[in-house]
């Protein structure tokens, strides 16, 4: 498994924790935050982390002399920094509508919103 998610090295998996899953993902929920701030749609979103996931590769290589083209590894990185985002964009855009609509809209969890008196 640690030739999938992360490089075969000692210290590989705490470099794939802390460059992708804590850089990168912090990058990729402020992002995400800020394109729903925008009030932008969300179908940019992925254009912003196809580069952002080219620069965790690129860190990964710079810091600690990763491969700088893996396919597998930039496809992982890609995907873990889309949840990311999605998940900055979708808590963004509920508490935007939760309070500049708070007459029609109530919070229905982290990730929704439900119409009042439905």
């Amino acid at each position: 498994m640690a030739g999938l998610l992360y490089d075969d090295t000692p210290n590989g998996l705490l470099q794939f924790l802390f460059v992708t899953i804590l850089l990168g993902g912090a990058g990729a929920i402020a992002s995400g935050r800020a394109i729903a701030a925008g009030w932008k749609a969300f179908t940019i979103v992925p254009f912003y982390m196809v580069v952002l996931a080219a620069v965790v590769r690129f860190l990964h290589y710079a810091l600690f002399g990763a491969d700088l083209l893996s396919v597998p590894a930039y496809v992982l990185a890609l995907v873990i920094l889309l949840l990311a985002a999605g998940y900055g964009y979708r808590s963004k855009r509920v508490s935007q509508m939760t309070t500049q609509y708070s007459w029609i809209y109530a919070k229905s969890g982290p990730l929704g919103w439900t119409q009042k008196g439905a």
